[in-house]
This record gives structure tokens, C-alpha cells and sequence, in this order.
């Protein structure tokens, strides 16, 4: 792996598009780079672009959409950069190496450590063309139904986006969400100690436990509330429980 860092690393990377023949698939694929921080499209021979279509299926995506690149042949949409990858289900007999979407992200990125690199894309009925296959150092495949490969533009960008963004973050992407998650300081021995004795008591005055056959019930009341790992402010939760049936019992 590079010692680029993962905003670095996607920021080298072009996705190309070539002959797309559908405005609403480009927006898609717009929209797919957005998520997984990707930015450089390529387009090339687009059969309608710019398009109503493809702004509204980029929605969030339109920065992506507004700074596509048009390419009159995909030599140029490859120009300068140092690694190319196809994206194809077809195996060709003379073709590069044949590699998984996910084995193939990684040296992409690797790749990317030395210069721009690109991810093409063939037209959505056709795909790409031998002679556009031959162009590029790898093929890469998403291992789908064997009886049925055939996936949508937008949903191939998607997911090869989505392996890219994986192998840049070490398999560990941050999360998106703002929320910040409630958390309660841990409970400490004290306040477990506390928390048995008040249930053992309850259990008593309810006759649920006889204190002179207990048997094995508190050891096993003690594994399941270990396995929880309580919280201060679960302990309190089911504290309050047992005195509010503390306060009805006869």
C-alpha cells in the first residue's frame, strides 16, 4: 500500500465511462463515486451529455457531474495516468489477468502511489470492446450469479467504488453518521455488589428465592449479568426496578 492517505489515494483514481448510451446511468455513477469519496469522472463518447437525467440521478452528486471530463477516445480519458483496470464479466483469451474486484482494489491503490490511475467501464449493452480491454493492465470482475453477471452501470460503479474506499481505509472506513452514541461510565465492583445483595433480597421477600435451598440461582444470576458488562446507569435502571417492587410487596 501507498503512504498516500486515503482521500489522497481515491483522489488519483478515474472512473471512465465509455459510450455510455443512458444520461440517468452517468448521474448514477456520479452519485455512487460521491459516497465513497471519489471525484474524477471521464467520460467518454457519451451518446447524451449533459442531460436532465443524469442531474437528477447524480441528486448529491452534481459536483461529480459538473467536473466530468468529455473524451473523444478512451486513449485520451487514459492519458497520463500509470495503471488502467477493465471492468468486464467476460473472459478474453488474450486479455490482462483476471482479478476479483476486491483482490483488484488494493493494487489500484498501490498503483496510485506512482500516478493517476483509472477504472473503466464499457457501454451498458455491449460492455467493452477486445481492443478497449487490451488497453488497460487488468481486468477486474464482481464475482455475481454465475447464471446471471449482468449488473447495472450505476450498481458496477458502485460496488467497485465501494472496494476502493475498503482497501484506502484498511477495511475500516469512519463512519458517516454525526450522532454521538450514549455511554455511561461501566459499573464498578461496588455497585454490582450493591445491585446483588438488593436482588437476592427482593428475590427473598418475594419467595422466588429460598434462601435456605439456593441452590445454584445466584451464581447463574451472576454469569448472566457479567456477560451484560452493566453500565452505572443500568445498575440504577434495575435498581429502581426492584424498589418500585420493594414498595408493593404486602
Amino acid at each position: 500500500m501507498t503512504s498516500l492517505t486515503p482521500r489522497e489515494a481515491l483522489s488519483r483514481v478515474r472512473i471512465v465511462l465509455s459510450n455510455p448510451s443512458h444520461p440517468g446511468n452517468i448521474g448514477a455513477a456520479a452519485r455512487a463515486m460521491k459516497t465513497m469519496c471519489l471525484s474524477r469522472l471521464y467520460l467518454v463518447r457519451p451518446k447524451k451529455f449533459p442531460d436532465p437525467d443524469a442531474v437528477a440521478r447524480a441528486a448529491g452528486g452534481g459536483g461529480v457531474l459538473a467536473r466530468a471530463v468529455i473524451c473523444a477516445t478512451l486513449d485520451e480519458a487514459l492519458s497520463g495516468t500509470v495503471f488502467a483496470a477493465a471492468l468486464s464479466a467476460r473472459r478474453r483469451n488474450l486479455g490482462p489477468e483476471h482479478l476479483q474486484a476486491r483482490d483488484a482494489a488494493p493494487l489500484i491503490l498501490e498503483m496510485a502511489g506512482s500516478g493517476d490511475v483509472a477504472l473503466v467501464f464499457g457501454n451498458e449493452t455491449a460492455g467493452l470492446s477486445n481492443d478497449e480491454v487490451q488497453r488497460c493492465q487488468r481486468t477486474v470482475f464482481i464475482p455475481a450469479n454465475a447464471d446471471y453477471t449482468s449488473l447495472n452501470l450505476g450498481a458496477a460503479v458502485q460496488l467497485l467504488c465501494y472496494e476502493l474506499r475498503l482497501a484506502a481505509c484498511a477495511g475500516r472506513p469512519p463512519e458517516a453518521t454525526k450522532t454521538v452514541p450514549f455511554s455511561s461510565p461501566p459499573a464498578d465492583s461496588d455497585d454490582l455488589e450493591r445491585f446483588y445483595a438488593h436482588l437476592e433480597r427482593v428475590m427473598v421477600s418475594t419467595g422466588f428465592l429460598d434462601p435456605t435451598q439456593p441452590k445454584r440461582l445466584l451464581p447463574k444470576i451472576r454469569r448472566l449479568y457479567a456477560r451484560a458488562a452493566l453500565e452505572r446507569d443500568e445498575i440504577n435502571i434495575l435498581r429502581g426496578i426492584l424498589d418500585a417492587v420493594e414498595k408493593n410487596l404486602p
